[in-house]
């Protein structure tokens, strides 16, 4: 590579080069799409990337495409390849006369890379494709939260989730339910399906496969995306940053008790419930035991 801190505008996002990491720098502005705003920047280790690709864009420009390697980015782990291209944070769009330039770039950066140059009769040859055995990318830090079309998700950053119903969207399942806690060491995973498709919505997968309902909208682990719910600038950081906290969980450890106050409010709320008359007296009383067990 060039010496470090070269840089390489485009639209919509700035790229800088250092000796061994890609750092992408996204504008806020309103034609940008929402993702960009919210991540900003992200630092791409070399050791992430599997690859660097150019190809002519739309309306006169070209596209930069830097490809990462499967498991390394928590963000596209959980975009599981959904992302409409246009808020692929991989891709930067130049205008078409600035090619020779982005030419340029394209094989310093697979150099890098330890890459054949794209001229050579196998230009794949040493594309790393392996899946990384951690996430190398950075997911979006700090408390996340966003409202979904049945309730409100809530992330602390570190170790719990929490989905909070809506008396409008929630079906009777989630209120028989109540009110959903999840301590991170007791996810597997996090399934995301964009809200730009007609069964949107964000699935937490515990850890030994417990039975769940099939269909989400029944599913108390799982919230529900719909128009102006859940949109992909606020569901998806929200689910990379979980699967990066479930990811670095080594080992599940042993369970610890609960909050007095996270089970008081539980307990007041299966209350409501049993005087409403969506929970019978013997389900009460056995939700309110397994409760009191976790002080």
């Amino acid at each position: 590579m060039r010496r470090m801190g070269d840089v390489l505008a485009g639209i919509h996002a700035t790229w800088e080069f250092e000796s061994d990491a890609l750092v992408i720098r996204f504008d806020r502005g309103n034609r940008a799409p929402r993702l960009f705003g919210v991540l900003r920047e992200r630092r791409v280790p070399h050791e992430a990337l599997a690859s660097v690709t150019l190809t002519p864009g739309k309306r006169g420009t070209v596209v930069l495409h830097a490809v990462p390697r499967p498991g390394a980015d928590p963000l596209m782990e959980a975009a599981a390849g959904q992302l409409a291209e246009g808020c692929d944070p991989y891709r930067l769009v130049l205008p078409a006369d600035r090619e020779t330039l982005a030419e340029y770039y394209r094989d310093e950066l697979r150099t890098a890379l330890g890459l054949r140059s794209p001229y050579a009769e196998d230009p794949s040859e040493g594309l790393d494709v392996t899946p990384a055995d951690r996430f190398l990318v950075a997911a979006p830090s700090g408390p996340q939260s966003f409202k979904a079309y049945d309730g409100k998700a809530s992330f602390d950053g570190q170790s719990e989730v929490s989905f909070r119903w809506s008396w409008t969207g929630a079906s009777s399942e989630k209120w028989k339910a109540g009110d959903q806690f999840f301590q991170v060491r007791d996810l597997r995973a996090v399934e995301w399906r964009s809200p730009d498709v007609l069964d949107g919505h964000l699935r937490l997968v515990p850890r030994g496969g417990e039975p769940r309902a099939a269909q989400p909208d029944r599913d108390p682990a799982s919230v529900l995306f719909g128009l102006g719910y859940g949109p992909v600038h606020l569901s998806l950081p929200f689910a990379a940053a979980v699967l990066a906290a479930i990811r670095t969980t080594d080992r599940v450890p042993a369970r610890t008790a609960a909050a007095p106050g996270a089970v008081a409010e539980r307990i007041r709320h299966l209350g409501e419930l049993h005087q409403a008359g969506l929970v019978t007296d013997e389900e009460f009383s056995a939700k309110k035991a397994e409760l009191l067990a976790e002080l």
